[in-house]
């Protein structure tokens, strides 16, 4: 007998990979009483030896062509299956089959130990293969709103890029860049988890936005709460919770959170009604959010310019529009081209 078969392998992997030997050799002959006791040995020095065992050994149960030739059964059909085993793992026990007899036991035993780990594989990427693998992007000056097959939906913002992985274990969307708002069903068993850069935003049921920019992170929670925490997993980063109102932006390795009414952050994601909402914004920034949704670029000439203080609700797609009302409101003179406007002082 090989001496692999007695080791007590620590790795998930090396474990499946003993059980499945085991369970091909029980059936390709050649079976003895040592055999037997060896095998009782090895499940019980381990429950995570039994557990493997019993999986492995349903897997082959219930595929009844595996079963069929495995007991050397020469009638057509498939064989009555067997149950699962018992619940109570600490008290599983294996009473071993009738052997194969005739040539090629070797290469059965190899065949079978191939085809059981070929099923638990299987089974595996059933589990956690991608139900809806799928990309998104939208170019600049359109925004774009998408339906998930979870339930959940997305709204992105101008120039974004979303990839979107869900599976039967997991939702995971990646944020390459740009903006998207999210409405996240409910599924306590499947966190819904948008990573950008290195940190992750994880919610189970709620809406929300996450922003990512070059230098910078910003996420708006408008209904729920959200964490935000590293993504690589590292303990020495923070962890925070952030409710509903609030908006953090990260730069760095530092988290600045505030709090907001919900009549304030809903202003923050109005672009996805075609609106921009500023109070007592600087110039240059209101430029910057009309620049991300427009080709026609804002350009500003003079740091005077850019100093100005504005408020007011306007439509992102009217960039000339706006530009009109600044020349009539504030001491500013624009030049109007065909791919940019420039702002400075008259």
């Amino acid at each position: 007998m090989r001496t692999t078969m007695h080791a007590t392998p620590t790795d998930a992997a090396a474990i499946e990979a003993a059980a499945a030997d085991w369970i091909a050799r029980r059936d390709a002959g050649a079976w003895s009483d040592d055999d037997a006791r060896a095998l009782e040995a090895w499940l019980q020095a381990a429950t995570a030896h039994r557990v493997a065992f019993l999986r492995l050994d349903a897997v082959w149960a219930e595929s009844g062509r595996l079963q069929a030739l495995g007991a050397g059964r020469g009638r057509t059909g498939v064989p009555p299956r067997v149950p699962a085993g018992p619940a109570d793992l600490s008290t599983l026990t294996f009473a071993p089959r009738a052997p194969v007899r005739g040539r090629g036991r070797g290469a059965w035993a190899a065949a079978a130990f191939a085809a059981c780990l070929a099923l638990v594989a299987g089974g595996a990427w059933f589990v956690s293969a991608p139900v809806d693998p799928v990309d998104y992007r939208t170019p600049q000056g359109v925004t774009r709103t998408v339906a998930l097959a979870d339930g959940s939906s997305t709204t992105l913002a101008s120039d974004t890029a979303l990839a979107v992985r869900l599976s039967r274990s997991e939702r995971h969307l990646l944020l390459a860049s740009g903006e998207a708002f999210f409405e996240a069903a409910k599924d306590p068993q499947r966190p819904f988890v948008v990573e950008a850069g290195n940190r992750r935003v994880v919610a189970i049921g709620t809406r929300f936005s996450v922003r990512r920019e070059a230098d910078a992170l910003r996420v708006v929670v408008t209904e729920g709460t959200v964490r935000l925490e590293p993504a690589s997993g590292d303990t020495r980063q923070p962890t925070t919770l952030l409710p509903a109102g609030s908006v953090a932006t990260v730069r760095r390795d530092a988290v600045l959170v505030r709090s907001l009414s919900l009549a304030e952050v809903e202003e923050l994601v109005d672009w996805r009604s075609g609106r921009l909402v500023f109070r007592d914004t600087a110039l240059t920034d209101a430029v910057a959010e009309f620049n991300r949704f427009n080709t026609r670029q804002i350009v500003i000439a003079d740091a005077s310019v850019g100093a100005l203080r504005i408020g007011g609700s306007f439509r992102w797609e009217n960039v000339e529009g706006f530009v009109r009302l600044l020349e009539r409101g504030f001491p500013v003179e624009a030049e109007y081209g065909q791919e940019r406007i420039v702002l400075r002082t008259p």
